[in-house]
């Protein structure tokens, strides 16, 4: 059954409070998550290329892993039920027990076998003494006392998975840890969504596109590239559309042949007051598009909703146009948004508590992303220091960043040594 698309109106009849005009981060987020609707054609592709990619379907290991019990170390393989508190155990090898096949023998009282790490436990043996604990003598080993319990250094059958148990759950992403464990339970193939394809332009008679001569009153595109790596980052597949003049015809060409072959399109510049309304208008005339100002700082102007193009519809995000401010939206609006278009699954990212080393000042009404270097000081506690100059145009600071201080709405100047929250970059900037 499939999910009816709600328009814009209707989604902000929804959200309590809507107000185009002073929208706080949370609504932003309420309002992206009602409007983005996962893509959901399936592919199925091999394990070796499926890093990455984000599960379709739930998988139920077809086996136990490990299959059998089997040995944790090097060392002698023995009944849990020859130790004896207070004396040592002393007992005859009679035999070695290699990994990938099981050993053939018959073990009695007094006895062990020599074991290696993987290989399979001889039936009615539970304990293994690690090999640099024992002594040896001939054909006799000697635990001493109190080391061991039974049972110890024993891998048991199933203690990762057991056969018909849930191994991952669709709306995964498939982590190099992911991939293998889906290599131990023997399958060569994994059922995932189809990438996104996400559109990106810039707009601007003043942006210059790299190898172009320095001109008066312009500059370069840098948003390209930023956007460019965000958007790869997160596993999506990029449609590179450079850049878009101030001139209708082009504008509208551009949007025309994004929402023909994208399912998101993201825009930089040209949806602040003020600015050529070209872009606004064009957004308006093919799609169902809001205009915001979100009470935040970097980043207050934005645009969102969808263009169509015959049956397809993308979701557009309009953001501003100084670099800072692009990836602070993108963070925190269009990255999670993102995310649900591609059926991700994915948890908010971790605020850390941080002590700010110096005083920031602060206004009630909006949230700030201030940016900021986490360190561990000699006390071992987190603290946390601007970079510097915050202007929304300062792209050197946010690669001296290693996360952004987020200051919430309702909250004030932040005093020395008060905690703050920060989102680290952890490679997602």
């Amino acid at each position: 059954m499939t999910t009816p698309t709600l328009s814009i109106d209707q989604i902000a009849e929804r959200l309590q409070g809507y107000d185009p005009q002073a929208l706080s981060a949370s609504q932003v987020n309420a309002f992206l998550a009602q409007l983005v609707q996962p893509v959901r054609e399936q592919e199925t592709v091999p394990l070796m290329q499926a890093h990455g990619r984000i599960l379709a379907q739930d998988v139920v290991s077809p086996i136990s892993v490990p299959p059998h019990d089997n040995s944790a170390m090097d060392g002698y393989a023995f009944s849990g039920a020859e130790l004896i508190a207070g004396q040592a155990s002393r007992l005859k090898v009679v035999g070695t027990a290699f990994a990938g096949a099981a050993w053939q023998g018959t073990v009695g009282a007094g006895e062990c076998v020599r074991i290696m790490t993987g290989a399979i436990m001889p039936k009615g043996l539970n304990t293994v003494a690690p090999q640099e604990v024992v002594q040896t003598e001939g054909d006799t080993v000697q635990i001493p006392s109190g080391l061991l319990q039974s049972g110890d250094n024993r891998r048991l059958m199933g203690e990762d998975l057991m056969a018909g148990q849930a191994a991952l759950s669709a709306g995964a992403r498939l982590t190099p840890a992911a991939c293998g464990l889906l290599a131990s339970l023997g399958l060569p193939t994994v059922i995932v969504w189809r990438r996104p394809k996400v559109a990106y332009f810039s707009t601007g008679d003043e942006i210059l596109s790299l190898g172009e001569a320095p001109r008066e009153g312009a500059v370069y595109d840098s948003n390209r590239y930023t956007v460019a790596g965000l958007v790869q980052s997160l596993g999506c597949e990029l449609i590179d559309m450079g850049v878009v003049r101030d001139d209708p015809a082009a504008l509208e060409e551009a949007f025309v042949d994004a929402a023909a072959q994208a399912d998101a399109i993201i825009t930089s510049g040209g949806v602040s007051v003020g600015e050529a309304d070209h872009t606004k208008a064009m957004m308006k005339k093919l799609g169902d598009v809001a205009f915001w100002r979100i009470a935040m700082r970097p980043g207050r102007p934005m645009a969102v909703g969808r263009i169509k193009r015959g049956e397809r519809s993308a979701v557009l995000f309009g953001l501003p146009g100084n670099p800072v401010a692009v990836m602070v939206t993108f963070a925190a609006f269009v990255r999670p948004a993102l995310q649900q278009l591609m059926g991700w699954q994915a948890p908010a990212l971790p605020l850390l508590k941080a002590k700010s080393t110096e005083a920031l000042r602060k206004k009630p009404g909006r949230t700030e992303y201030q940016r900021g270097i986490v360190r561990t000081n000699a006390a071992g506690e987190l603290q946390v220091s601007i970079t510097g100059n915050q202007g929304s145009g300062v792209l050197s600071s946010m690669v001296q960043a290693n996360g952004l201080i987020v200051l919430g709405h309702a909250q004030g100047n932040v005093a020395v040594g008060e905690e703050v929250n920060v989102m680290m970059f952890d490679g997602h900037l």
